[in-house]
């Protein structure tokens, strides 16, 4: 059986007195769409920052595609295959949308050689065009992304982090603030995204949860209270009385 291409083992982090992550233990199979939901205050940033690399844990280890990445700094994690898109857009509003992603994948690819020959830079433009049509935005490739609605912003957000070629996505309030229209375009891109890749998203909107993913994980207070399908959870008590009572 091939082993999970992401694994924790009684990952921690404290801030003080304040324990956000509390020796969870987590595994997400290769190909996978994981979502991971729970209250405010249950852990979920914290531990989509430690295995983005973006903070190191206090205790427990973690695993990328078979090797241990405990506290390697987010650069060298993105490196390895790991983008994350965050919950706040972080897009460059003075560029076009086209040229977001192609400075993107430059950065990514030449890594700051500015002497790069011509035909590596028309590739990466190519490259750039193909993402654009895969998120949606090819048509308006040439407007600066300042005009962009939020929710297209958000989709160039996605494109950016494909630019890097990641083997993992991670996903942070993908649809955070969006209109009912929007999420649901949101839902068919990270559908289509997902092909071919592994997946895991934090997400508070119960029918992104449900419709999207393949299996669910609840945190609760830094710890894993359950975990199992979109339906499994549903049926949870516990799930219920923690959770999605409070959600309805």
């Amino acid at each position: 059986m091939a082993s999970p291409i992401v694994r924790t083992e009684r990952l921690t982090r404290s801030f003080g007195s304040l324990l956000a992550v509390a020796q969870v233990d987590f595994e997400v199979e290769r190909g996978e769409l994981r979502s991971i939901i729970g209250p405010n205050g249950a852990g979920k940033t914290t531990f989509f920052r430690l295995i983005s690399g973006e903070m190191p844990p206090s205790s427990g280890r973690i695993w990328f595609d078979g090797r241990e990445i405990t506290g390697l700094p987010q650069h060298r994690v993105s490196r390895l295959g790991v983008a994350k898109s965050y919950q706040i857009t972080n897009v460059f509003p003075h560029l076009s949308v086209l040229e977001n992603v192609r400075v993107a994948a430059q950065t990514y690819r030449l890594a700051f050689n500015f002497w790069g020959r011509a035909t590596a830079l028309t590739a990466i433009r190519e490259k750039a065009g193909r993402i654009l049509q895969e998120v949606g935005l090819w048509g308006k490739r040439d407007l600066l992304a300042a005009h962009l609605s939020h929710g297209e912003k958000r989709h160039l957000e996605l494109g950016i982090a494909l630019s890097t070629d990641p083997v993992l996505l991670l996903l942070d309030e993908p649809t955070a603030g969006m209109s009912p229209e929007e999420t649901d375009e949101t839902i068919r891109l990270i559908r289509r995204i997902a092909a071919g890749r592994t997946v895991i998203l934090v997400e508070h909107k119960m029918k992104v949860v449900m419709n999207i993913s393949d299996r669910v994980t609840v945190l609760h207070q830094g710890q894993v209270l359950a975990e199992g399908s979109p339906a499994e959870i549903r049926a949870n008590e516990r799930v219920q009385q923690t959770y999605l009572g409070a959600t309805k």
